[in-house]
């Protein structure tokens, strides 16, 4: 299987460096992403979703060294307690900066989670920015459970399906965390 997530990883490195967007497993639900430093993109992908630019969306990152070239950095306690989640957790960082605007709240806040999937961790390590990662479904419609679930609307408007195997993933979204300044979490989700 290397060489197939290989191979698709590199497919999906020229569509989303390209501007497009694509359907991906990631630890969590399936997901439709970008580059998160490409307005235009993340505009195309708010379209597919028929979502609120008032409600941001998180993105993919590989490290947590990768989140502090995006958002403030955090003290040592915070960075071990986000190092040590054992279940996929988006962490919503202040002072967010160099992604693009519809994706940092009015508060300037952002959300990044640190992804352990395989192929999205390769995705990213390749395009040297983090990705979008919003669920596969049409806002305010349940996740998809499966593939099969997937809306044919999302799947008629992405650029490229990634082609992978997906037993076993998990299928339920990130929890959503934010730290206050004293390492105290906040649950959002």
């Amino acid at each position: 299987m290397p060489k197939l997530i290989d191979k698709e990883v590199e497919k999906s490195f020229r569509i989303i460096n390209d501007g497009g967007i694509i359907l991906y497993p990631t630890d969590t639900t399936w997901g439709i992403g970008c580059d998160a430093t490409k307005t235009v993109s993340v505009e195309k992908l708010f379209n597919i979703k028929k979502r609120s630019m008032e409600k941001p969306m998180l993105s993919l990152v590989s490290s947590i060294e990768m989140v502090e070239n995006y958002a403030e950095k955090q003290n040592d306690k915070i960075i071990s307690i986000i190092k040590n989640f054992k279940k996929p957790t988006t962490v919503i960082f202040s002072n967010a900066k160099k992604i693009s605007p519809l994706l940092i709240s009015k508060n300037n806040d952002a959300g990044f989670r640190i992804t352990k999937n395989i192929f999205c961790k390769k995705l990213i390590n390749l395009l040297c920015k983090p990705i979008v990662s919003t669920s596969a479904n049409i806002s305010n419609k349940p996740f998809p459970q499966s593939f099969a679930e997937i809306d044919n609307q999302i799947l008629l408007q992405v650029d490229y399906v990634v082609n992978l195997p997906v037993k076993n993933w998990n299928i339920t979204p990130s929890s959503i965390v934010k730290f206050k300044k004293n390492g105290e979490i906040l649950n959002i989700r």
